[in-house]
């Protein structure tokens, strides 16, 4: 095979008011024609800014590229260093033989174009052809990548499409101009598993129809199982293994990889806890890295596994409890107005008459795509939102009958994480009087001292610090501002508390700590929890019985290994199997298919 890129010694740094910082330290790799490198790694670890030196992308100040070579080998035999090519001549490569697919289609998209016209506008800029052959061009694009009514797609607007349309748009952009390598930067990070199935199978016909490099950059193993050749895994800006994705997964030699294999949830097990990648090294303050003995991916994951005899003993305790929380036909129902008057022509069914119950101590999941529901649900039993009709009845007492006074009382007893833990926190008050405004509203404790100690004491029970107490939001990480979610959550002392996708944007390291903390959380203040995602993998990990939603409906519950194992419903078998396994069988099948 012949070498496309050659990436040899990169260093890019960035200058802050107290230091420089390296992102990528001394980098290298190689790509052939027609192979996908994966490139992961957590966030920080230098992979998207690797990327972004090689476009020279990066913002100068306060960034530059300090040293290192990025050889592009044409196919006429010649080659050029791309980091050394005067920026007019740099302009003809980007977008026109190297194309970026990034992370969150919304903001690379312009929301006041067409896509369409977006899509035009990159076709003529790099090939010079008039406005009527550019929009063909686009049809038989958006035809490609499997858009549906590419006729009408055309003429819309990014906010009228799904998230999964709007990277398929993306991804005709990027292969606009027939690219030498696509550069793919967490492409389905924000997909549902079974828009990610698609989206990937999508990008491996095109590499293979194209004979189109690309780097596949992510946080998830087990989505580099599904389309990488080879693997680079990079920690704190360094490449720390490197070699054919079979061999990184079958016999990973680096304890940051073998953490990164560990901590994905798993679907064949149930775990008492998630093994993080502090379970397999140890940084010594030089910065050098040290194995913990005996660190074996197989022999953590048997460590923290239930047995069968235990998981069936502690669902036999849990169904003899008395339900907490009983959701009876529950709708919720928006209405669709259109016109001058707003007259209503319809209604969208969100919810549309649910039933269940959840029991003290247990953990419900809601699984399913987005739009199914299972936000709206944990809404409105949350009286967040207002149900149409059905009955919420917590603790014995009717949800839906009460106002005023008595509703505010039982919020103590009520709490929600959401999501995104960066828009849910103020950005102008501390973390400390974030979490200290919920005594105040509730008129828990009663001097500032005690509640600045309580508070204190509840930080440091999430895992942070004392002195966190005074930061904001913006100071902290993604998985840190969740953690202050969570005791902001706590800090009533509450029954039941509904997790909505908390733990969806976090990386996989982050994500299993997060988990972790969740499940310690529970057993020691016997909370209640319904857990809301899309990923089965990470409900089935944390939750006693899964409930699948499927268009404001529930198609399917049973216990989680229930669920798993002998799935009923065939949209529950899609999400299932459009999950990502990371298995060897799975890499060696798509490896033989790409030999023959």
């Amino acid at each position: 095979m012949s070498k496309l890129l050659e990436v040899k010694n990169l260093v890019t740094e960035f200058d802050t008011e107290l230091m420089t910082v390296r992102a990528v330290d001394n980098v290298s790799f190689s790509l052939d024609r027609g192979r996908t490198l994966g490139i992961v790694g957590e966030s920080g670890s230098g992979k998207s800014v690797t990327s972004l030196s090689i476009m020279r992308l990066i913002p100068n100040p306060p960034g530059r590229i300090a040293q290192g070579e990025a050889i592009f080998h044409k196919t006429d035999g010649s080659s050029v260093d791309l980091l050394k090519l005067p920026e007019d001549e740099m302009r003809a490569y980007r977008g026109n033989r190297i194309s970026m697919i990034f992370q969150e289609p919304m903001t690379s998209l312009n929301p006041v174009f067409r896509c369409g016209d977006q899509i035009m506008e990159a076709i003529m800029l790099h090939q010079k052809v008039g406005k009527q052959e550019a929009r063909e061009r686009t049809l038989h694009l958006l035809r490609e990548v499997q858009l549906p009514r590419p006729e009408s797609m055309i003429d819309q607007y990014p906010h009228q499409m799904s998230g999964g349309q709007k990277q398929r748009v993306m991804i005709a952009m990027a292969m606009s101009c027939n690219p030498d390598l696509l550069i793919a930067d967490e492409p389905t990070t924000a997909l549902d598993v079974t828009v990610q199935a698609t989206i990937l199978d999508l990008m491996r016909q095109l590499r293979s129809s194209h004979n189109m490099s690309m780097m596949f950059i992510t946080h998830d193993l087990g989505v580099i199982a599904e389309i990488a050749d080879e693997v680079a895994v990079m920690y704190k800006g360094k490449v720390v293994e490197y070699g054919p994705v079979l061999q990184i997964f079958e016999d990973p030699q680096h304890p940051y990889t073998k953490g990164l294999l560990a901590c994905r949830p798993r679907l064949d097990k149930k775990l008492r806890i998630l093994p993080t990648v502090k379970d397999f090294m140890e940084e010594q303050p030089d910065g050098t890295i040290v194995e913990r003995v005996g660190a074996s991916v197989g022999q953590k994951i048997h460590e923290v596994e239930f047995t069968p005899q235990e998981i069936d003993q502690r669902n036999t305790l849990l169904s003899q409890r008395e339900p907490l929380l009983r959701v009876e036909n529950l709708k919720v129902y928006f209405p669709i107005k259109t016109g001058m008057f707003s007259t209503t022509r319809g209604y969208v069914k969100a919810v549309d008459d649910i039933t269940f119950d959840v029991k003290p101590g247990e953990t419900l999941g809601l699984v399913g795509e987005s739009g199914c529901g299972k936000t709206t649900t944990g809404r409105a039993i949350l009286r967040l939102v207002e149900p149409t009709s059905g009955m919420v009845t917590f603790n014995g007492t009717n949800v839906g009958a009460m106002s005023g006074k008595d509703l505010k009382a039982l919020r103590r007893d009520f709490q929600i994480i959401f999501q995104d833990p960066y828009s849910s926190l103020n950005p102008r008050i501390s973390v400390g009087n974030a979490i200290t405004e919920v005594l105040d509203v509730h008129n828990v404790l009663s001097g500032a001292k005690e509640r600045r100690e309580y508070v204190m004491e509840l930080i440091n029970k999430v895992g942070l610090l004392p002195r966190h107490y005074y930061n904001y939001p913006h100071e902290f990480s993604g998985g840190q501002r969740q953690r202050i979610c969570i005791a902001r959550a706590l800090a009533l002392k509450p029954k039941f508390i509904v997790c909505d996708e908390s733990v969806s944007a976090l990386d996989v390291s982050v994500q299993a700590q997060v988990l972790n903390l969740l499940v310690q959380l529970r057993e020691e203040f016997q909370l209640t929890y319904i857990f809301i995602s899309h990923d089965l993998s990470v409900v089935k990990f944390i939750s006693d019985r899964i409930a699948v939603m499927n268009a404001g409906k529930i198609v399917e519950m049973g216990t989680a290994n229930e669920i798993y194992a002998s799935p009923k419903n065939d949209y529950t078998r899609n999400l299932i199997h459009a999950i990502p396994t990371g298995s060897l069988d799975v890499i060696r099948s798509q490896q033989d298919g790409r030999a023959a």
